[in-house]
């Protein structure tokens, strides 16, 4: 008798059913993915403050600094700055030497789901490189404000591990871990706002 494989899908609240080894556009919702980002905290939850700091929390912050470094891009890529950790509604958020030690099949996983939500917005599956590299350093910059403002870092030791340019950015930007709802409903606010901007350009 053949063996049953192990479950390898996961149900979503809006009745969706993604299959993380083999997930399609279809089994993709924005709803699901601000709901599940609201509850996924970063920092594997070592944060100041009364709530986690979300990826959704983090995800709208990414996405305001990219805008800000790059006034002038389409809003199809600020989409991507915002959509940049998705797929972590359903894989959660792992801290970089969680990432390391995993290796090759996390990669894959992640490459997998962030195709399939990509297409699900009429993003191309692989971003260009250089809007890559621009959403890149505005996710290193919001590593950097929340290692010093909301993660415990000495100012040194961020500097040393979250090296970027445009400094005055640390300055100017403030973070507060807000509850999930109210995270949830900024996220799904800035993901309509961006469609709406790229439906008036078609």
């Amino acid at each position: 008798m053949a063996r049953r494989s192990s479950r390898a899908w996961q149900r979503m609240l809006s009745g969706r059913r993604l299959d993380l080894l083999d997930p399609t556009p279809f089994d993709i919702e924005i709803e699901d993915i601000a709901h599940g980002l609201a509850f996924v905290a970063r920092w594997n939850g070592q944060t100041h403050g009364d709530w986690p700091y979300s990826v959704a929390e983090h995800s709208v912050l990414v996405e305001d600094i990219f805008a800000r470094l790059n006034p002038a891009s389409e809003p199809s890529w600020r989409l991507a700055a915002l959509l940049h950790d998705a797929p972590e509604y359903v894989i959660g958020d792992m801290i970089s030497p969680v990432k390391s030690a995993l290796g090759h099949e996390y990669g894959a996983m992640d490459e997998r789901l962030t195709t399939a939500i990509h297409r699900r917005f009429g993003l191309p599956a692989i971003l260009p490189a250089a809007i890559k590299k621009k959403i890149k350093l505005a996710d290193r910059i919001s590593a950097r404000l929340e290692a010093v403002q909301i993660a415990g870092f000495s100012e040194s030791e961020a500097r040393r591990l979250f090296p970027v340019p445009n400094a005055e950015l640390l300055t100017s930007l403030e973070i507060t871990p807000e509850p999930p709802a109210t995270v949830r409903a900024a996220y799904l606010a800035r993901f309509h706002f961006l469609m709406g901007l790229i439906d008036s350009r078609n």
